[in-house]
C-alpha cells in the first residue's frame, strides 16, 4: 500500500512538473520611459481634454479624465503627481447652451420623464443652477500648482487673453479659468501652462474653435482661419517646449461621429396623406411651392433669409443639433408649420463647408506642428471614425449611436467615461510609437458609461 501511495504521488509529481515546463511563459515587457521624461506633466485643451460629459464638469468626470488617467499610466514610467482644479462634488457645472434659460445646468442623467404626449421613457434630465446656486463651482483655488489647464469651451485664442481669468459675468461667460488663474484677470492660459516647466504635454487644441461655432448651428463667432490657429498653436508650442518636453498633440474628428449633429434626422417628419395635404393647403397659397409635403418622410422647414419668404426645407446632407426643442417638434408642430426651426439648431449646407474645411486645414496644421515639435500624434479624426463604425475592447463592443453605442455621454457629443479611457489608450499607443516608450494600455474598471435606473 505505501509503495502504491508512493508511485502516485511521484506520478502527481511528474505530471505537475511536465505541466509547469509546456505551460507558455507570458513575455511581460517591462514599462519604460523610452526617449521622453514624464517626470512633471501638463495637460492643454478644451472639454475633452478637461473630462467634460454630460453637458457639465464634475468631480468624478475630471479625477477619470484622458490626461488624468495618463498620469497613471506614466507613474509607471517615472511620472510624478497631476494636480487639477477639482470641482467641490459630482453635482458639477455645466454651461447652458441656451442661455435665456439659465446660465448653468447640472450634469444630465438619464431617467425616466413624461413628453408632450404623455408617453414616459427613459431620457436624459438635467436641471438648471441659479448663478446664486452656483457659487461653490466657481470658487478659486489658490496656488499656481495646477498641471491641467484645459478650459471648456475656450478657444486656441483664449490662452493668450487675461480677460478669461475674470470672475463669471455676462461680458465673460468662462467661468472655468478663473478657478485655476494663478493671478485671476492678469495672467493667462498660457503663461500659466508655461510656468510648469513641464517635461511631458499633453495636448488636444481647435476643437472649441470649430465646435462651439457648429454647435450654434453657425450663429456664434466665426471659426477662427487655419492661419490664425497655426500661429497661436505656434507660440504656445514653442514656449511649452522651449526646454525640451516633449508631448502628444490630437487630431479633430468629423463632426458627422457626434449624435449632437446626427441623432434628429433631417427629414424624419413622417406624415400621413391628410397631414401632408393640411399643410400644403397652408404653404401653397401663400406662394412658397418650394415647401412640399408627402405621405412618409418628410424635410423638416427651417430659417433661411436667402429663400423664398425666409423659410425653406432642409436639404439631404444638412443636420439638426440634439439642442432643438424635441417637444415641441413632438407636439407643437415645429419645424413644420408657423414656428419654423431656428437657425441656431440646424447646419446649412454652407455653415457644412466651413466646419469641414476648418476640419481638414486645422489638422494639416496640427500634423505639421507634431513633426515641427517632435511630438506624437494622436490621430483622433480616424479613430473617431473607427468608433463610428463600431469597435471592439475587452470583449464590449462600442459604437457612436447614442445612449446605447456606449461611447458618448448623455450631452451627444463629449464621451462618457469609458469613452474617454478608450481615447486615453489611442494617445498612449502614440506615445508609445513616437518615443519607443513602453507604457502599459488603460483598463479603467471605474469608469461609468451611461448609467441606467
Amino acid at each position: 500500500m505505501k509503495k502504491t501511495n508512493l508511485f502516485i504521488s511521484i506520478v502527481l509529481l511528474w505530471s505537475i512538473a511536465l505541466f509547469y515546463a509546456c505551460s507558455p511563459k507570458l513575455d511581460i515587457p517591462t514599462p519604460n520611459a523610452g526617449d521622453a521624461d514624464f517626470s512633471k506633466t501638463l495637460a492643454i485643451g478644451g472639454n475633452y481634454i478637461a473630462g467634460y460629459q454630460d453637458g457639465a464638469l464634475y468631480q468624478k468626470g475630471q479625477q477619470l479624465c484622458i490626461p488624468a488617467l495618463l498620469a497613471e499610466q506614466f507613474k509607471l514610467v517615472g511620472g510624478g503627481l497631476f494636480n487639477q482644479a477639482l470641482m467641490p462634488d459630482n453635482k458639477g457645472l455645466g454651461l447652458n447652451s441656451k442661455v435665456w434659460e439659465s446660465w448653468f445646468i447640472t450634469p444630465s442623467y438619464l431617467g425616466y420623464k413624461t413628453d408632450c404626449k404623455g408617453v414616459t421613457a427613459l431620457s436624459p434630465i438635467k436641471s438648471f443652477i441659479s448663478v446664486s446656486e452656483a457659487a461653490p463651482y466657481l470658487t478659486g483655488i489658490a496656488g499656481n500648482s495646477i498641471q491641467n489647464l484645459a478650459i471648456p469651451f475656450a478657444n486656441i485664442s483664449d490662452y493668450f487673453n487675461p480677460a478669461l481669468g475674470n470672475s463669471f459675468s455676462p461680458q465673460n461667460a468662462n467661468p472655468y479659468y478663473n478657478r485655476m488663474a494663478s493671478n485671476p484677470g492678469i495672467s493667462t492660459i498660457y503663461a500659466d501652462a508655461k510656468a510648469q516647466n513641464a517635461t511631458f504635454i499633453t495636448a488636444w487644441l481647435g476643437m472649441e474653435d470649430i465646435f462651439n461655432y457648429a454647435s450654434s448651428g453657425g450663429t456664434s463667432a466665426a471659426i477662427p482661419s487655419s492661419g490664425s490657429f497655426s500661429a497661436h498653436l505656434d507660440t504656445l508650442l514653442s514656449g511649452l517646449t522651449a526646454n525640451g518636453a516633449k508631448g502628444v498633440i490630437a487630431t479633430i474628428p468629423d463632426f458627422r461621429v457626434f449624435p449632437y449633429y446626427t441623432l434628429v434626422a433631417w427629414d424624419n417628419a413622417v406624415l400621413r396623406q391628410s397631414q401632408a395635404d393640411s399643410l400644403n393647403d397652408i404653404y401653397m397659397p401663400a406662394g412658397l411651392t418650394h415647401i412640399h409635403f408627402v405621405a412618409g418622410r418628410n424635410a423638416f422647414v427651417i430659417d433661411d433669409l436667402s429663400a423664398n419668404g425666409g423659410v425653406r426645407q432642409l436639404h439631404n446632407g444638412e443636420y439638426i443639433t440634439l439642442s432643438v426643442p424635441l417637444d415641441s417638434m413632438k407636439c407643437e408642430k415645429y419645424g413644420l408649420v408657423y414656428k419654423t426651426i431656428n437657425t441656431r439648431y440646424a447646419l446649412d449646407s454652407a455653415e457644412i463647408f466651413n466646419i469641414d474645411n476648418a476640419v481638414n486645414s486645422y489638422n494639416a496644421v496640427i500634423t505639421q506642428k507634431a513633426a515641427q515639435y517632435n511630438l506624437a500624434l494622436a490621430d483622433m479624426h480616424s479613430y473617431f471614425n473607427s468608433v463610428k463604425a463600431g469597435i471592439k475592447w475587452n470583449g464590449a463592443d462600442f459604437n457612436a449611436v447614442f445612449v446605447s453605442g456606449g461611447f458618448f455621454s448623455l450631452d451627444g457629443y463629449n464621451p462618457n467615461q469609458k469613452g474617454y479611457s478608450l481615447i486615453a489608450n489611442e494617445f498612449v499607443r502614440a506615445i508609445n510609437n513616437k518615443y519607443n516608450s513602453v507604457i502599459p494600455t488603460i483598463n479603467c474598471v471605474e469608469c461609468d458609461g451611461i448609467l441606467f435606473p
